[in-house]
């Protein structure tokens, strides 16, 4: 065991503690898988995360992502956090525009973004190739059912695959998505990991807003109060994560299925959190090729060193 450099970033948020945490390990040579299971079983944060040498030469690092249960193939906050810390920590990149991080997912590139609703200083990353198709109306109607839901609540369905695979489901109304008191052990059984998504009705997301901060204790001074236009839960408890905060997998696979279908324009901004004391913000740019990037702040609330 040796002192290696860490860091825990808060991400998709400006404000401490407001957002989805991180752990992440800067130098994670010499760890063997089951050491880094380990660390992640500790953390028992949804994602930690370890930065290795690239093997790709286009890569700048290469990364390895944890959570509880098992190692994810690619994830959307841990990319940006990971990607900030080692920013924070001194790498360099080749291209001064564009970090390119190594996943098993592939090669994924993250550029520092300024534009969208929020002008501040931000990190966005492209999101990986989207696979989806109808789910099985058997799961469907028992995913339902463990949500606590209708099955006419449910407006649309798709499984989204990334790297992370989804069922995705689009609500009737963000109160649905905001409401729900899913069985965390009847999902957990069914073996899959679910997103809810609710759309706010133009100049009418204030008030829920505003009702869902109180609740979370989250509203930040310092923070622009960005009224969404999507308001997102997640449930993985199959993956040993009742409730993520903030998802940016999620978000990513949510956004290329709703804006192919028409449903969600080319940009816009979810928010993801309020139920479980965050106050999480998501932008979702398309480019014009086509590209989506997933884009937020960050930052660090812990740093120093862990002995692994």
């Amino acid at each position: 065991m040796q002192p290696r450099p860490f860091k825990q970033v808060d991400v998709f948020t400006s404000t401490p503690y407001l957002g989805n945490p991180v752990a992440v390990v800067l130098e994670g040579d010499g760890l063997s898988d089951a050491e880094m299971a380990s660390f992640a079983r500790w953390t028992n944060l949804s994602e930690t995360t370890f930065v290795l040498p690239a093997l790709d030469p286009l890569a700048d690092y290469r990364l390895r992502i944890f959570t509880p249960g098992i190692e994810l193939p690619f994830a959307g906050h841990p990319t940006l956090g990971s990607c900030h810390a080692w920013l924070e920590a001194g790498g360099q990149p080749q291209n001064k525009d564009v970090i390119v991080q190594e996943c098993a997912k592939g090669l994924v590139k993250i550029r520092r973004d300024g534009s969208g609703k929020r002008l501040a200083h931000r990190l966005a990353f492209a999101a990986p190739e989207l696979s989806r198709s109808a789910p099985s109306p058997v799961v469907l109607a028992q995913v339902a059912a463990a949500l606590g839901i209708k099955p006419a609540q449910v407006t649309a369905a798709q499984l989204l695959d990334n790297g992370p695979v989804w069922l995705g489901l689009l609500l009737d109304q963000p109160e649905t998505v905001l409401q729900i008191m899913p069985n965390h052990q009847a999902l957990a059984k069914l073996g899959v990991k679910v997103g809810v998504a609710g759309i706010y009705p133009v100049g009418a997301a204030t008030p829920l807003i505003a009702r869902a901060n109180r609740e979370a204790k989250a509203f930040a001074h310092d923070q622009p109060d960005i009224a969404p236009d999507l308001e997102v839960r997640a449930f993985a408890a199959s993956i040993g994560i009742n409730e993520d905060p903030v998802t940016g997998s999620l978000n990513a696979s949510l956004a290329q299925w709703l804006m192919a279908e028409g449903i969600m324009p080319a940009q816009y901004t979810a928010a993801q959190g309020a139920c479980v004391n965050r106050a999480g913000q998501i932008d979702l740019q398309r480019d014009a090729q086509g590209q989506l990037w997933v884009g937020g702040q960050s930052v660090t609330c812990i740093s120093g060193t862990v002995t692994l």
